[in-house]
């Protein structure tokens, strides 16, 4: 017969095992209690006014939180992918989305880039895929002129980047973006490769002795054309048709379109996945999100893209039908960008 102290002890027991159970259940994040929180790490170069609303609408229709690390205008691209170089040991990133390609090549190189194919891809056209699904490219832009209508009448437009040259423009009144950095930096390395190292330096290096004006960014060379301080300057077509949209007094000029001439650079945008990501599931599901034709569409109609690599309508910004692009493989644009990096900095950076 059961003893009060016996009946005592065994209540005590029961007791203890309802409140450890009680807690197992209670206790977020322990014994199958609430899940830890689902996140994507994101290293991005493309403008944050551009790429935070892709984020937000990834969040709220997935769940998973999207932690953004962005790069600073001057040093577009560069400096994500040094760092990228630097944590390969301990990668931080889930992935890396560029505005461009020839740093994503680099990074393959570098072996900072995991394989994926992408099933939202599928209806990419295989030009714009690495051949190794270490990234795949989607919509662009396009290397073109902005130029001041009021400083410049229709005649007197530039049709060429030898018209860096041209005497009639003062060199003061024309400007670039640091040719070693960005796109900048990658529409030189294509003249370098499609030119040759000789012509190419040429070109650069007269175009310095003019005076140009060589400033921090694309945008920069669009704010002073639409301002009026410089005639026309190089740019991206998403920074021109922010211009032109706003109501500023400039027009876009695609350069090198006639029959003897080389045509411009389309740049895609490129999204790869870093090897050892922290996130992988994630960053797989980001990128499934990413490279969906919906994701593209939307991309042009927030001004970001302008040229599509699917049968989706361009941006009327800019009539690009027809827009002839030099002829060149994306590697052989990518294996000048070092060389014409160093030659440039001796030109532009004393």
């Amino acid at each position: 017969m059961m003893t009060d102290r016996n009946t005592t002890i065994a209540i005590g027991i029961v007791l203890v095992l309802v409140l450890v159970l009680a807690t197992a259940f209670v206790i977020p994040g322990q014994h199958g209690g609430e899940e830890k929180e689902r996140i994507v790490v994101v290293y991005t170069s493309v403008d944050q006014v551009y790429s935070e609303p892709v984020f937000r609408a990834f969040e709220n229709e997935s769940g998973i939180r999207v932690l953004p690390a962005y790069d600073v205008e001057a040093t577009k691209t560069t400096g994500l992918v040094n760092r990228l170089i630097a944590e390969k040991t301990r990668p931080q990133a889930d992935v890396f989305w560029s505005g461009e390609f020839s740093q994503t090549i680099v990074l393959k190189n570098e072996n900072v880039l995991a394989p994926y194919r992408s099933l939202s891809a599928s209806d990419i056209p295989a030009r714009f895929r690495d051949a190794e699904d270490t990234w795949t490219g989607f919509g662009g832009r396009a290397r073109i002129f902005i130029v001041n209508t009021d400083l410049l009448s229709p005649d007197r437009y530039p049709d060429s980047v030898y018209d860096l040259l041209d005497e009639q423009y003062p060199g003061p009144s024309i400007g670039i973006a640091y040719p070693i950095f960005g796109t900048t930096a990658t529409h030189a390395a294509a003249l370098y490769s499609y030119l040759g190292k000789e012509r190419a330096h040429d070109l650069f290096a007269a175009a310095s002795k003019r005076n140009i004006r060589v400033v921090d960014g694309n945008s920069v060379v669009r704010d002073l054309v639409a301002d009026g301080q410089m005639a026309f300057g190089l740019t991206d077509t998403d920074d021109a048709c922010g211009a032109v949209e706003s109501g500023k007094n400039v027009t876009i000029i695609i350069p090198d379109q006639k029959e003897d001439q080389m045509g411009t650079l389309v740049i895609p945008n490129t999204v790869a996945l870093i090897r050892g990501a922290p996130h992988p599931a994630e960053a797989k599901i980001f990128m499934d999100y990413l490279l969906d034709r919906k994701r593209e569409s939307a991309l042009v109609d927030s001004g970001w893209i302008q040229i599509p690599v699917r049968d989706i309508p361009p941006s009327p910004c800019v009539n690009v039908t027809g827009i002839k692009t030099i002829p060149l493989p994306y590697e052989d644009t990518f294996n000048a960008l070092q060389p014409a990096q160093k030659d440039l900095t001796e030109i532009f950076i004393r």
